[in-house]
């Protein structure tokens, strides 16, 4: 493994400084990923380097990568042209790829039928009848289509004419007048063609080019004193005028602004886009995507926009982004070239368009939280763990140790158990710490801890069996290889890690006894995991100290009192509750209690030379 890296490094370095694909491949020869670069040779060396700064996914794809080609381009432009093409040829698996390709609907008009038909399609066809569109969505074009149809009073039902012409009684419409019933034959294949023309019109957008033709044709009905043919055609008129704002659905107009956001959930991220029209929200459309990390926003927002709009083949004028992208220009010069227009790409920082892209960040998250389970939540919470740090076994029995004292005394260690990612307080121990009584030594008392943790399972104590996946230090660098040594001399191989934080007290990530520190800050599921356990850790051992030194200060006076032993010393705290109170008490009341030669003893302690009556 580390030779092959080797040689991939020595070949990294005859890469030119030119814009270009790299295309990486496993043992197999299969492509694992493609990648574009303005310089190949500085982008393909940021594999090979250190994987400190590396996504959990990526991590994993340069595991696999045996071997990696390039294709030098003109221009950074060609570069993302060619990559989005060689991504939609090989699909690799570690490329970010749409699982919904079926691209904006076409609403279809079967013209080359005697009684044409609407019917909504995927895309448009190489055939003799007519498409409109793309629409927002299939319900923005099935409105259309119903827009239409009542306003013109079309055909709804699935009956084939002429075939079915005279055949059976009209249906409801008919007499609800919302239909004009070819199927009576009242109607010819001629006049029916016309008002499928005038549905053509609508379906343009010429609306107003048609509502002058229909006002000449009623003048013209109207100087023959045809009154009832003239009448038919204002009522159409006065229809079609009253489509107002449905007559941007009916003629398919694309939203003017998208906004465009990824946000990242535990177990999952999630693109949402909004389409917006003349200032008004017109559709949302999500999609889920596995496999992707906060370090990813750039990734994935890049390669979300270059397939999605290359896949429906319209743009609309600007696209608001959540998050900065590296390839910025390069993929407004690509949207661009789609649209067949200028396009205008940005993230706003502040104002109505800055509430615009929250408004969807707050839907992603909708989403994520809909899609994600709990058990999902855990379980990829572990896998990410595992993948991270390196570990052979998924890290299902998590252990997690602690050290808590006052001043130095006191000293205890609290062992916290999570199994499957949650906590297991059946198997919480508790430890009192004796190596320390003459002072505080945090990595002493660590290791007599997790020693005597080790001796009783070596006994076969059920109560400490079996030994988890993983131990976790709360501690830094020193804490662990405290922990190690003492795993070391049981001859005990089980991975130990430190759970370090930064300098505001937050848990910053995990380093191995190796010095090799694990970032978890930009893994939410990982990062929430490990600040659990870590707060349960310091909850559990803090209350067991407090108990202890509760527990001191409340007996280290009656400790003092000659003539007041354990029982008695318990019979005043049961019924006073509080030294206080003890102290307070005359000498009949604590004779109620405790026995005459007790009570004058504890009078005596805290009433020196007083009179007892």
């Amino acid at each position: 493994m580390y030779k092959r890296f080797d040689d991939l490094k020595t070949k990294v370095l005859s890469l030119p400084y030119e814009p270009g694909v790299y295309i990486m491949k496993n043992k197999a020869g299969d492509v694992i990923y493609v990648g574009k670069a303005k310089a190949l040779k500085n982008r393909v060396s940021q594999y090979f380097q250190s994987d400190t700064r590396h996504s959990p996914k990526t991590k994993v794809m340069v595991s696999h990568i045996w071997d990696f080609e390039i294709i030098v381009t003109e221009s950074e432009f060609e570069a993302l042209v060619l990559e989005n093409a060689m991504i939609k040829k090989y699909k690799p698996k570690y490329n970010i790829l749409l699982k919904d390709d079926k691209g904006y609907p076409f609403i279809k008009v079967s013209t080359s039928k005697p009684f044409p038909e609407f019917e909504i399609v995927s895309s448009p066809k190489a055939d003799a009848d007519r498409y409109f569109g793309p629409y927002l969505s299939r319900n923005a074009a099935r409105q259309a289509i119903d827009t239409i149809s009542q306003t013109l009073k079309l055909k709804t039902c699935r009956r084939i004419f002429p075939r079915d012409i005279g055949k059976g009684r009209p249906c409801l419409n008919k007499h609800l007048g919302r239909c004009i019933a070819p199927c009576t034959g009242e109607i010819s294949q001629q006049d029916y063609a016309k008002l499928i023309f005038e549905a053509i019109e609508l379906l343009q957008g010429n609306d107003k080019t048609l509502l002058k033709d229909l006002n000449e044709q009623m003048q013209e009905y109207s100087e023959n004193l045809n009154f009832e043919r003239a009448a038919i055609i204002r009522d159409r008129i006065r229809a079609i005028q009253g489509l107002n704002e449905k007559q941007k659905v009916v003629a398919g107009y694309f939203a003017d602004l998208d906004v465009v956001v990824f946000v990242q959930g535990q177990t999952k991220g999630c693109v949402v886009v909004l389409h917006y029209l003349g200032g008004s929200l017109q559709d949302k459309e999500y999609t889920i995507i596995d496999g992707t990390s906060s370090e990813d926003f750039s990734e994935v927002l890049s390669a979300f926009l270059k397939q999605y709009y290359s896949l429906r083949k319209v743009v609309p004028k600007t696209v608001l982004l959540s998050h900065e992208i590296e390839d910025i220009e390069a993929i407004n010069e690509f949207l661009s070239s789609v649209a067949g227009k200028n396009i205008i790409l940005s993230v706003p920082k502040r104002g109505k368009r800055h509430d615009l892209v929250r408004l969807a960040e707050k839907n992603a998250s909708e989403e994520i939280a809909r899609t994600e389970t709990k058990e999902q939540r855990y379980a990829k919470s572990l896998e990410l763990l595992q993948n991270i740090t390196g570990m052979q076994n998924l890290p299902v029995i998590l252990e997690s140790y602690d050290i808590s004292n006052f001043a130095g005394a006191d000293t205890v260690g609290s062992m916290v158990v999570f199994e499957n990612a949650q906590p297991k307080r059946s198997k919480y121990r508790k430890f009192k710490i004796e190596c320390t009584a003459n002072g505080q030594d945090d990595y002493a008392a660590m290791s007599e801890m997790l020693t005597r943790r080790i001796e009783r399972f070596k006994a076969g104590d059920e109560k400490f069996c079996p030994l988890p996946d993983a131990f976790l230090i709360d501690g830094g660098l020193g804490h662990v290889r405290t922990a190690k040594a003492v795993l070391d001399k049981f001859n005990i191989a089980v991975p130990c890690f430190g759970m370090v934080k930064d300098d505001h007290h937050r848990t910053r990530g995990l380093i191995a006894p190796d010095s090799r520190e694990f970032g978890i800050s930009t893994m939410p599921a990982v990062f929430a995991l490990i600040g659990r356990i870590q707060e349960e850790t310091h909850r559990f051992a803090i209350t067991f100290n407090r108990n202890l030194g509760s527990k001191r200060m409340r007996t280290s006076t009656l400790d003092k009192i000659v003539g007041v032993g354990e029982k008695r010393r318990n019979e005043l705290l049961k019924h006073f509750k509080t030294i206080d109170a003890i102290r307070k008490a005359d000498i009949n009341e604590l004779k109620r209690v405790v026995p005459i030669s007790t009570a004058n003893a504890v009078y005596e302690f805290f009433h020196p030379g007083e009179n007892k009556t």
